[in-house]
């Protein structure tokens, strides 16, 4: 299974209080449900993908006055997905109510905010929300992206709002006409997993993005190695250079004592580092020179050996 179809199964099984599975019940029926008249009266028809979820409806759905017929349809395409259907006839109207979805006025947007006034009954809506139309990336995987596909534009602000409530910062976008509520933070989406209750799915998450983090934290320490040690590599070589020339034109006995005992140094430790280079020059003379005095050392060399040379230098 999906990492998201992992989480929607965790979460699927949780037990809730009574005023919490209403919540629940409320996204859930919000966004898997459709509304239909026929002679026997008003109707729900429930589909989703999930088995998991089905079941969770189901075993809501049975608190109330209402006949539930279930069934299994496969869907014509490539995939050839299942998809899980569930009818729900009889007082209808009783649930739509009772999860904050219908009122005098008639169907809403969004439900009564009475429904989520509790803390637990908003983190069992999101549950429900998320159950129905929600996705999550691998943390495998770079991307990290958490979504949920709103019913209609306010109903985005409502789920927004109510993630913000535990410090989410959920954004909205809109795509192919549907309102999406989204997280990109792997820190903010390790929240909603907390939010949601899917704690052993947020211990995957945690575990597998801490070792992902961890691991291109060395990787880049790595390459930060490999790039100074090659940019060391590359001075030690251009004061090589300079050196040979000093010699070669018979300059370096008439040079500054400080310059000479460097240049024996370099020749003495052809690829050492300037910190390398520093800590010799204390064993050797006993006096201690900075990194920044080594350079500035090397740099004079360098201003003789093109001057010898008749070379300006760049």
């Amino acid at each position: 299974m999906s990492f998201t179809q992992d989480v929607k199964q965790e979460v699927s099984l949780h037990v809730y209080t009574a005023e919490e599975e209403k919540a629940a019940l409320s996204a859930l029926i919000q966004l898997t449900a459709s509304l239909s008249i026929s002679r026997r009266g008003p109707a729900l028809s429930i589909t989703t993908e999930n088995a998991a979820v089905s079941r969770a409806i189901f075993r809501m759905l049975k608190n109330y006055d209402v006949e539930i017929i279930p069934s299994v349809k496969r869907r014509m395409n490539l995939k050839k997905n299942l998809i899980y259907q569930l009818r729900a006839e009889g007082n209808v109207q009783a649930v739509l109510e009772d999860t904050g979805i219908y009122s005098a006025q008639g169907l809403r947007d969004r439900p009564l905010r009475a429904i989520v006034r509790k803390d637990q009954c908003a983190r069992a809506y999101l549950a429900g929300a998320f159950m129905a139309e929600g996705s999550v990336n691998s943390p495998r995987t770079s991307n990290y992206h958490l979504e949920i596909n709103a019913a209609n534009p306010k109903h985005a602000e409502f789920l927004s709002e109510l993630m913000k409530r535990f410090y989410i910062d959920a954004k909205i976008i809109e795509r192919r006409g549907h309102s999406v509520v989204y997280v990109k933070s792997a820190e903010k989406i390790a929240d909603f997993l907390r939010v949601i209750d899917a704690s052993d799915n947020l211990m995957k998450f945690e575990d597998t993005r801490i070792s992902r983090d961890i691991t291109n934290s060395i990787t880049r320490l790595n390459n930060v190695e490999v790039a100074n040690e090659m940019k060391s590599f590359k001075a030690a070589a251009e004061q090589l250079e300079d050196i040979e020339i000093l010699e070669r034109y018979d300059l370096v006995r008439n040079m500054d004592p400080k310059l000479r005992d460097v240049i024996e140094l370099r020749k003495e430790e052809p690829y050492a580092s300037l910190n390398e280079l520093a800590e010799s020059y204390r064993a050797k003379t006993g006096s201690t020179v900075s990194k920044s005095g080594l350079k500035h050392r090397f740099v004079k060399i360098h201003e003789a050996a093109m001057k010898a040379s008749g070379q300006k230098d760049e």
